[in-house]
């Protein structure tokens, strides 16, 4: 259950941090915080990663829903069997971070991304993100570092 608990922690979270999000900051007003290291924005990826997709979202939410069904497969059959630990972390990880992105795309229309880095490199400094893209690529490296296998 620890490993369920921590991918609808992630969920639960990053819904309470983008509808505050959404309410309370103006799109294109830019807020530094940590001493100008992040800065916190409103943005609307209305496709995937960098926005690419952002002309087919419904293609973009389809593959977004499959790739996430997907996943919440690999947990459950990971889920019944004996194994490492970093995988399964992996797996709640990316299950979190991709239930939210989904969730957005299939609810607003778009994901929510929040944040910036406040780094000199005008390319880095232009993204946005939420967290789930780190629990996305956390989870993704974890568990496929971790060398486990689902038999």
């Amino acid at each position: 259950m620890g490993y369920m608990g921590l991918a609808a922690g992630i969920f639960l979270l990053e819904l309470i941090v983008k509808n505050r999000i959404e309410k309370r900051k103006e799109e294109g007003k830019e807020e530094t915080v940590c001493g100008g290291a992040l800065l916190i924005r409103k943005y609307h990826n209305k496709g995937a990663f960098l926005n690419a997709g952002e002309t087919k979202r419904g293609w973009v939410a389809f593959l977004s829903g499959a790739l996430t069904a997907g996943i919440l497969l690999v947990f459950m059959a990971a889920s019944r069997q004996k194994g490492s630990r970093i995988f399964r972390t992996g797996l709640a990880l990316l299950l979190g971070g991709a239930c939210s992105n989904t969730y957005d795309r299939l609810k607003r229309g778009y994901v929510v991304d929040y944040f910036s880095f406040g780094v000199r490199w005008k390319w880095l400094r232009r993204i946005v993100f939420n967290v789930s893209d780190f629990c996305i690529l956390a989870g993704a490296l974890l568990a496929a570092c971790s060398q486990e296998e689902i038999r």
